[in-house]
């Protein structure tokens, strides 16, 4: 099961790259960052769950903490850019 879960997510992330090289916009790269951020925290918490480690639930919460807070940053320089 925790292969299947690494092939999808590794489809997931593949896919955000993709939009974060090719987006047309800044808003379009944002939102592929903030998916791959997800993607990372999602791929560590089935790490985690694989091994039966709570050393990589602290990880996702840092990971997780820094994504929200560079969208919100990336958003606001968006507004103020007027985009």
């Amino acid at each position: 099961m925790t292969v299947i879960a690494a092939i999808l997510l590794v489809i997931g992330a593949g896919a955000f790259l993709y939009r974060i090289l090719a987006g047309p916009t800044i808003p379009d790269r944002v939102v592929a960052l903030d998916g791959l951020l997800s993607v990372v925290v999602i791929g560590i918490i089935v790490t985690a769950a694989n091994s039966d480690s709570g050393v990589g639930l602290s990880t996702v919460l840092l990971v997780a903490l820094v994504a929200f807070v560079g969208t919100i940053a990336l958003a606001r320089f968006i507004e103020r850019r007027g985009g």
